[in-house]
């Protein structure tokens, strides 16, 4: 039987409900919405309301395109995008005074797409259940998140975060958290959230625990280089490139001409016209260092010491980059030439490492081992690097992670793939999630992890040993989990050299 409850918030009241001992709060507004005026500006503080406002529903993701297809054949959402989009939704088993751990979700999308707590595969009720009060949240993605003009207002989708988190500290009391006890979590892009919120400044305070699936603090461009995207944009829209003149554009517009630019990219990557960095990753919208709302690299910035107070759990998936490849069928067409040419682009000796990861994948064929040598590239190596700058710095403690389980789907062909460790985590297979892991994937692997995560949240130590540079010690997640000391060395230490 599902009845109603009833929270007041600083900002006014809302109605959530109540099933299974799980009380359900969606929607609820951290910020403004950010059209009007506060289009292309930070976030704004919400307007109180009265009367009881409605929190059955999860509110809309904000504006942006079409996912690209290998993410909408496996991702399943509960809403469109629209314009009241910076909103949370909250689950609890015990509204008041509890002091119960929290976990607040930053989800993913490559900051372009996503960015939205309303999935299935999010669904909180299991933290609930446990003892942790859970929160998934929206923040935009895109130009309306991303876009960067050399005045101001950058960052807006990690200005969006930290509003929510905020908000957290203001009032998730009153829904039975710990505001002294918030472990944030993320996957993908949130991943890279959670590593650059630990760099920055305006982060402080905000949280006590992070943890990092898939994405460190390595995705970042320079001020320079979100021009150069910024001016791509304003140059389809047919505007100046200042803040007044796009967001005059109307939404639609401005979508059609994101969608183009991502087209122009992929057909004319130039790294004199877009910029290095986003030429090696493809990623037009990134994070920006700017200077002030994030000063420095986030690497950087740990390595020196930010965040040292913050235990951190940081980990990936042994296949990750089989999901980019394997869905449309890539792997299976990539040439022992195409496969050396892709080595040399990221300044490894061709040779050595092909010798070196042949002998660690002695079956694999061309395919399989540029979806491994990516793999490491864009986040096996970030993330070690981001556990070594914190284990180096950190007065807290650091802990590393590998989800091996392989999935069956798509032949086999997927392995342990990127996105593929989130059901387990929040123990919700079967929510949608067949498409990815299958009609009966492991639920006990789903049980060791979702406890992991939970422990973690509510005393710092996940139950396996600390990561340290000498022993680099991780728990590999699959059907028999167990710790190992520093797996594939051979591989990683061909990149110590490349940056």
């Amino acid at each position: 039987m599902r009845t109603n409850v009833v929270v007041k918030t600083q900002y006014g009241e809302v109605r959530g409900g109540v099933a299974d001992g799980v009380n359900t709060f969606k929607g609820v507004p951290y910020a403004a919405p950010p059209v009007g005026a506060n289009r292309l500006r930070p976030p704004q503080p919400v307007a109180p309301w009265s009367g009881v406002r409605d929190a059955s529903a999860y509110g809309p993701k904000s504006v942006q395109p079409s996912y690209p297809p290998e993410v909408a054949i496996l991702l399943s959402e509960l809403t469109g995008s629209g314009e009241d989009c910076l909103t949370l939704n909250i689950w609890s088993s015990d509204l008041g005074s509890a002091r119960l751990p929290v976990m607040v979700w930053i989800p993913g999308g490559m900051f372009e797409y996503h960015g939205t707590g309303a999935s299935p595969w999010y669904d909180g009720s299991r933290f609930a259940r446990d003892g942790v009060v859970c929160v998934t949240i929206n923040y935009r993605v895109g130009a309306d998140g991303f876009l960067y003009l050399g005045e101001g207002d950058a960052n807006r989708g990690l200005l969006d975060q930290i509003a929510a988190l905020e908000w957290v500290r203001e009032n998730i009391a009153a829904f039975g958290g710990d505001p002294g006890n918030v472990t944030i979590f993320g996957e993908s892009a949130g991943a890279m959230s959670v590593g650059t919120l630990l760099s920055m400044p305006r982060a402080e305070g905000l949280f006590r625990r992070a943890i990092a699936q898939s994405g460190a603090a390595h995705n970042v461009i320079s001020a320079a280089t979100a021009q150069r995207v910024a001016c791509q944009l304003a140059g389809k829209l047919g505007v100046e490139a200042t803040r007044e003149a796009i967001a005059a554009v109307p939404v639609d517009r401005v979508l059609a001409a994101q969608a183009a630019l991502r087209e122009d990219l992929l057909a004319h990557p130039d790294p004199e016209r877009w910029g290095g960095e986003v030429v090696a990753t493809m990623l037009p919208w990134q994070p920006v260092v700017d200077g002030e709302v994030i000063p420095a690299p986030p690497l950087d910035r740990i390595g020196a010491g930010a965040g040292a107070g913050i235990d951190l759990i940081v980990g990936t998936n042994a296949n990750e980059h089989r999901l980019f490849l394997a869905v449309g069928g890539a792997i299976e067409h990539i040439t022992n030439e195409a496969l050396a040419a892709m080595v040399a682009a990221y300044r490894l000796p061709v040779e050595t490492t092909l010798a070196a990861y042949r002998a660690a994948h002695p079956n694999a064929n061309a395919g399989d081992l540029l979806a491994a040598i990516q793999t490491d590239w864009y986040w096996r190596i970030p993330a070690i690097r981001l556990a070594d700058a914190h284990a180096k710095s950190a007065t807290a403690s650091t802990y590393m992670y590998e989800f091996a389980w392989r999935s069956p789907q798509f032949n086999g062909l997927l392995g342990a793939c990127h996105a593929l460790e989130i059901a387990f985590v929040f123990d919700t297979l079967g929510n949608g999630t067949e498409p990815l892991c299958g009609t009966d994937p492991p639920q006990q692997l789903a049980d060791t992890m979702h406890a992991a995560w939970v422990a973690f949240a509510a005393n710092g130590d996940p139950g396996w040993p600390k990561y340290d540079l000498s022993r680099r010690a991780t728990m590999r997640f699959d059907t028999t989990s167990k710790v190992v000391d520093d797996p594939r060395s051979a591989e990683r230490a061909l990149w110590d050299g490349v940056r």
